[in-house]
């Protein structure tokens, strides 16, 4: 079966990941955006089977600083007014998360590095209960609240709000089940300005995503694989 996804792309080496052969082996071609620079018109994202908008390093409420956010909240709602299948994986979550009306703010600390999450009731009732005995990478300052209507899955300690559904084809994720564990140099690098500034060793989180990054593929693989069964 021919599908295709969009994939908005916030900076290079933040994308698909492990993502990528499981749309492949699913019949879906792949099409990035590259945010601030491809123009993503409301009509072609909300056309297509899937879309996923992946992370960046900025703020959904810095309009002002990127302009181009703001006609990507437009061509995000306007997907999501229609109930398509969407994936919103930290920015993009965020981002799906005020185009439906809830507040994202920055929060004045951050998560960093390979850490468990826990699974609300509804959580364990999406695919998401696969990742519940591994680690996942978080990776943000920012947090969004629950958007009207959708429902709240995971929480750490820090952030109580780490994913929502809205419906079966809607999900956000504020934590990194994507990444390849493999390419988190490219992580390190890009990241590395933030990583000093907040303190983080990037040994640990090497030496983390070494420990569990096959054990949190398969598990992510196994969600999100269930998930895009699932429509």
């Amino acid at each position: 079966m021919n599908r295709n996804a969009l994939v908005v792309r916030h900076v290079p080496f933040e994308d698909l990941g492990i993502l990528a052969p499981l749309l492949q082996d699913r019949g879906y071609a792949v099409q990035y955006l590259e945010a601030g620079v491809d123009a993503i018109d409301p009509d072609a994202l909300a056309a297509a089977d899937l879309a996923v908008i992946l992370g960046g390093p900025i703020g959904v409420y810095e309009t002002g600083r990127y302009p181009f956010l703001q006609d990507e909240l437009r061509a995000i709602g306007q997907r999501l007014r229609q109930d398509r299948p969407t994936l919103g994986i930290c920015l993009g979550a965020q981002l799906m998360a005020a185009a439906l009306g809830a507040e994202v703010a920055p929060t004045g600390r951050a998560e960093i590095g390979y850490a468990p999450l826990t699974l609300t009731a509804d959580g364990l009732d999406t695919p998401l209960r696969e990742i519940q005995s591994v680690p996942v990478l978080h990776w943000h300052g920012d947090q969004f609240a629950i958007p009207s209507g959708a429902r709240r899955l995971a929480e750490t300690p820090g952030f109580p709000n780490q994913a929502f559904a809205l419906g079966p084809h809607i999900l956000g994720l504020q934590f990194h089940l994507e990444a390849d564990a493999g390419r988190i140099e490219q992580w390190l690098i890009g990241h590395a300005c933030e990583l000093s500034l907040r303190g983080v060793d990037p040994a640990a989180i090497r030496a983390d995503a070494a420990t569990h990054g096959a054990a949190l593929a398969h598990c992510a693989g196994l969600a999100f694989g269930l998930w895009l069964d699932g429509f």
